[in-house]
């Protein structure tokens, strides 16, 4: 055996969204020669370079985390490429206290989430309901599917749990997502935040729906009466983390 064939890592591949599309394939197993996550992208794109659409908005995670290029791969890594998210079977519930966050591929009552985050000290909550529209820049939607990086999702949800607390006075926030297929008018998505005073409210439930459709990997596709298309979101500077606006 080479030297070279010696030091390959043997890896777990997963593609989402158009990347998967573009591959073929959700999930394969690859032997990859790169030590590091930048040197492994680029040996991806080698092996599927239909992906080089992507441009530098491609995305790279290694066991469900995004990446910095000097990430070290090791033999046995989960690998995942996929482009910008788009956010906006279940997934077990996280719950931090009276905080939880949720994906789930059922009706999600509005209601139900809103008052699981009210509590007798607190004295605003505020939900956000984003739901399915029929109309995209004048074409007609005839249905939604979101799809999911469930493991991942849920740690950049828990993230934003742990973010939104040290940014406001809060005292607890929601959110569920759903995933699979969605009709016109039905709801998506619903973030709650309960707070001693609604402005605390507002701001965090409006930064929550923001991050979520930069950071957490959920991807949309609309379905038109004459095709469909995956919605790509933001990109991401090389090391996987988000531009910020401005």
């Amino acid at each position: 055996m080479s030297e070279q064939d010696r030091n390959k890592r043997t890896v777990t591949v997963l593609f989402f969204g158009a990347a998967r599309d573009i591959v073929g394939q959700q999930e394969m197993k690859l032997e990859l020669r790169a030590t590091t996550a930048e040197a492994s992208l680029q040996e991806l794109l080698e092996k599927f370079p239909d992906l080089r659409r992507f441009g530098r908005s491609l995305l790279f995670a290694v066991n469900q985390e995004y990446a910095q290029p000097d990430r070290e791969i090791k033999d046995g890594d989960e690998l995942a490429l996929f482009p910008p998210v788009s956010g906006g079977c279940a997934a077990p519930a996280s719950t931090s206290g009276h905080d939880f966050f949720e994906l789930t591929t059922g009706p999600i009552d509005i209601g139900a989430v809103a008052r699981r985050v009210v509590l007798p000290e607190c004295g605003a909550t505020v939900t956000l309901d984003g739901y399915a529209r029929e109309w995209t820049r004048g074409r007609r939607t005839s249905y939604l599917v979101y799809e999911a990086y469930v493991p991942m999702a849920l740690k950049e949800l828990e993230r934003l749990e742990c973010e939104a607390h040290e940014r406001f006075e809060i005292a607890h926030i929601g959110i569920v997502h759903r995933t699979g297929r969605l009709e016109i008018g039905e709801t998506s998505v619903v973030i709650a935040v309960s707070a001693p005073h609604r402005h605390s409210a507002f701001a965090a439930c409006e930064w929550a729906i923001r991050e979520l459709k930069r950071t957490v990997p959920i991807w949309k596709k609309e379905v038109f009466e004459d095709g469909e298309v995956w919605v790509e979101g933001e990109t991401r500077d090389e090391g996987g983390r988000r531009k910020d606006e401005g």
